[in-house]
């Protein structure tokens, strides 16, 4: 299956699903079913890509997602390196699992860091900071594919 664009997701309705996909943990958050706020739902961390992929199309269907966006790590000058193929791989497995359901890349530079700036912010340390990080992160990614899909 070929992933779907941004602009392919602003022809859907109902809720889209976003991914921080990790090696250890993958964030998820989903939206409301208008599409307006993104809220986090947690982690999966079953380990590798084909046993995340399919944590992950399982939590989608039990969701009840119409839309997938996958974070794609871009290097600042907009250039891809090797997390970016990994998560590329991750999106496209994804895609095949969960057909016909829309999986999107969409551009995740600096949500990482916003979202450890968040926490730093909060004081949020330790296993705590470990435990949230990756769902802020996708819920950050959501939030800015949201707002993109509000001006498309």
């Amino acid at each position: 299956m070929t992933l779907a664009t941004i602009e392919a997701l602003a022809r859907t309705s109902g809720r889209i699903l976003s991914v921080d996909f990790g090696d250890v943990r993958t964030g998820l958050a989903l939206s409301d079913p208008s599409r307006f706020l993104a809220s986090g739902i947690g982690a999966v961390s079953p380990g590798g890509l084909e046993k995340t992929a399919l944590a992950v199309a399982d939590r989608a269907k039990g969701e009840g997602a119409s839309a997938i966006v996958v974070g794609l790590p871009k290097n600042m000058d907009g250039s891809e390196g090797s997390r970016a193929d990994r998560c590329r791989q991750f999106a496209e497995r994804l895609a095949d699992l969960v057909d016909p359901i829309p999986v999107a890349l969409f551009d995740e530079r600096l949500t990482t860091v916003s979202a450890s700036r968040f926490l730093n912010e909060t004081n949020t340390r330790g296993k705590a900071r470990k435990g949230v990080v990756d769902t802020l992160s996708a819920e950050i990614l959501l939030q800015d594919v949201l707002n993109r899909l509000k001006n498309l």
